[in-house]
C-alpha cells in the first residue's frame, strides 16, 4: 500500500542530502528500469496496473511485497517527469571504487565542474554507446544519482563506471598522457590519440579549471567550421560525443565517415 510518507521519501530523494541519508536513487520509465535492473536489485518498485498487467515477466522475479501497484495519479505525485512512464523504482546508492591511478584501459573521460544535471546524463550516455567504461568527475560535478542525470543516461548509468575525485590530486599520479578540450589547440581530427589516454573536459561556461589545465599535457580542439559569431563553444555533452568518436575512429572502433570541410589548422 502506498502511503503519503514513501511518497515524501521518494520526492525527498531530489535532494542530494536525503540520496546520502537513505542511500537510494530514483529510476524511471521501462528502460531505465529495466536496464539498472538487470544491475542492481531495487529496493522497491512503484507501477501501475496497466504497466504491470504488461510488463509482468519483468516483475516475476522480485521477492513478494517488493512491487507496490500505484495509480497514475499517484504515479505522478511521486514522479519527477512530466509525463510518467508507467513505473518508478527505487535502486540502494552504490558503494563507489577510489579511482585508479593505475593507467587506464582505453578512454576515460575526467568531467571538471559539468553541473548541468542533462550534461552529465548525455555524456555518460554518449560514452556507453563508444564503449568508453569510466568517467572520472570532479567533486564540483553534478550528482550522478541526481534524478535528471539518471533519467538522462537511459539505463546506461548500469554500464558506465562513475566516481568523484580530487580532479587535481587524480590527473597528478595517473600514469598515461592527460589530453583537455579547449577553445585554441591542435585539431582533435589530425591528433594520434594513444589507446590509453584521458580526455578532460570542463565546465558548461569557464572550461577546464586553471588547476586542473596544470596537469593536461596535450591540448585539442574542435576546430569551428562555420563563420557565425554567436556560438562560441560547443555543448559540453556534444564535445564529448566529437571525442568519443575521434578516439574510437582511431581505434577502428568506429567506420571511417567523410568529416565535415572544416578548417584543421
Amino acid at each position: 500500500m502506498l502511503t503519503k510518507s514513501k511518497i515524501k521519501l521518494v520526492r525527498s530523494l531530489e535532494m542530494k542530502k536525503h540520496r546520502r541519508e537513505h542511500g537510494l536513487f530514483v529510476a524511471e520509465g521501462p528502460k531505465v528500469v529495466g536496464d539498472l535492473m538487470r544491475v542492481y536489485k531495487p529496493v522497491e518498485v512503484f507501477a501501475t496496473s496497466e504497466w504491470a498487467s504488461l510488463n509482468g515477466s519483468a516483475l516475476s522475479g522480485l521477492p513478494e511485497g517488493m512491487v507496490t501497484e500505484v495509480s497514475e495519479r499517484d504515479l505522478a505525485r511521486m514522479s519527477f517527469l512530466q509525463h510518467p512512464q508507467g513505473v518508478l523504482a527505487l535502486f540502494p546508492i552504490p558503494t563507489p571504487e577510489p579511482p585508479s591511478f593505475g593507467p587506464p584501459s582505453g578512454l576515460v573521460l575526467a568531467l571538471d565542474g559539468v553541473q548541468d544535471p542533462g550534461n552529465l546524463g548525455t555524456i555518460i550516455r554518449t560514452a556507453d554507446w563508444f564503449g568508453v567504461k569510466k568517467v572520472v568527475c570532479s567533486r564540483d560535478t553534478a550528482d550522478v544519482y541526481n534524478p535528471k542525470v539518471v533519467q538522462a543516461t537511459m539505463g546506461s548509468i548500469a554500464s558506465v563506471e562513475v566516481a568523484y575525485a580530487d580532479l587535481e590530486e587524480y590527473l597528478s599520479r595517473v600514469s598515461c598522457e592527460v589530453c583537455g578540450t579547449f577553445l585554441e589547440g591542435e585539431s582533435i581530427y589530425d591528433a594520434a590519440l594513444d589507446r590509453n589516454i584521458i580526455i578532460v573536459l570542463g565546465n558548461e561556461g569557464k572550461g577546464i579549471s586553471e588547476g586542473v589545465a596544470r596537469h593536461v599535457s596535450r591540448r585539442l580542439t574542435i576546430p569551428r567550421c562555420g563563420t557565425s559569431l554567436t556560438a562560441e563553444s560547443l555543448n559540453v555533452s556534444v564535445a564529448a560525443a566529437i571525442v568519443c568518436s575521434e578516439y574510437g575512429s582511431h581505434r577502428g572502433a568506429v567506420s571511417s565517415q567523410p568529416k565535415a570541410n572544416c578548417k584543421r589548422n
